[in-house]
């Protein structure tokens, strides 16, 4: 089944690009080209900030995902994102981490997105409305994902901070 391997960022590209998520699905990765600051400066606000809890987090893998901030005990998976602009992404992600490990037996959990430039917290919890949601999600992607043609460029309001901005416009 596909769904086994989708990741956390096919999620979150599905909601914000399907021309870059179809590109990121067949290997083409522009994240780390160097010159890309914001992608750089998302990597090094993540790993600076709330340095003094890294002890209680912990990295969970479950399938093909990797939760870099699981708590065990609090029953919270945690995402730190540089900035609110793209929060409906953000809230995708970390919905289907929850939804994953409820698939996978783990119940209970809630979620987290962490803002630290605005000192911003978000709880995220999964619904029964986003059991279904998110199942649709998983057979558009694979649907996108599986088409032999990219999909065609959508000019987006965030496209120039766009990791594949080069690629699409130059």
């Amino acid at each position: 089944m596909f769904a086994e391997r989708i990741t956390s960022i096919h999620v979150a590209y599905y909601h914000l690009c399907h021309r870059k998520l179809w590109l990121f699905h067949h290997q083409i990765r522009m994240e780390n080209a160097s010159g890309n600051v914001h992608v750089a400066e998302g990597k090094l606000i993540e790993d600076s900030s709330y340095t003094r809890r890294a002890q209680r987090w912990r990295q969970l893998l479950v399938g093909n995902l990797r939760i870099d901030h699981f708590d065990p005990v609090a029953r919270v998976v945690r995402e730190v994102k540089k900035s609110p602009k793209l929060e409906h992404a953000h809230v995708a992600q970390l919905k289907y981490y929850l939804f994953v490990l409820a698939r996978a037996g783990v119940k209970d959990l809630r979620g987290e997105l962490e803002y630290p430039r605005q000192r911003r917290r978000v709880e995220v919890r999964l619904t029964a409305e986003d059991g279904p949601a998110i199942e649709d999600w998983e057979r558009d992607i694979e649907r996108i994902v599986a088409s032999p043609v990219c999909p065609a460029l959508r000019k987006k309001a965030y496209c120039k901070a766009c990791a594949f901005y080069d690629f699409c416009y130059v």
